[in-house]
């Protein structure tokens, strides 16, 4: 496992270093399988930030925590992400064991616009790979966010899934 370790606001020394590689790398005992995972520590004003990012065969498990101790901000992402792959361990394990498909190119990217809607602040690129229905909600609910953009299977074609006020599931597919 490669832990890539970034700070924004904060000195990283050689002890918040050393403590995150060892809370992190323990999600290695889960599997010999995490590539690059991406560790963010961040302070602003008196919020102390750490978001990991951790990729594993297509699938991808985050976590963000926020408290007042850049440690025990670390501990509890790590617990989290922990949890995440108790949830969705079976899952996890039925996809690995399956045949790995082929990297495509990445399509469109994803845009996210904080500002006016004609200037674009933030571009996004993101690999997509044909998955199901069922694995884009997956893996939606792993990175912990409201929506997933896809490959579908199926159709070939990309598609959103989201969640909806009322906690059900929703499918976005363009129309010919």
């Amino acid at each position: 496992m490669n832990i890539i370790i970034r700070g924004k606001h904060i000195e990283l020394t050689d002890a918040l270093k050393e403590y995150v590689m060892k809370r992190v790398g323990k999600l290695e005992k889960y599997s010999d399988e995490f590539m690059d995972v991406q560790v963010t520590l961040l302070v602003e004003r008196d919020r102390h930030r750490v978001e990991v990012t951790a990729p594993i065969h297509g699938m991808i498990l985050r976590g963000e925590e926020e408290t007042e101790d850049m440690y025990s901000s670390i501990d509890m992402v790590v617990e989290k992400l922990e949890r995440q792959i108790d949830k969705y361990r079976t899952k996890i394990n039925k996809r690995m064991r399956s045949k790995v498909l082929k990297d495509h190119e990445p399509k469109q990217p994803v845009v996210v616009s904080d500002e006016q809607p004609e200037k674009v602040v933030r571009n996004k690129k993101f690999p997509s790979k044909p998955m199901s229905v069922e694995e884009a909600i997956m893996q939606m609910n792993l990175v912990g966010h409201t929506f997933f953009v896809f490959t579908n299977a199926e159709s070939q074609e990309m598609n959103v899934v989201y969640l909806r006020n009322n906690g059900d599931y929703g499918l976005l597919q363009p129309q010919a």
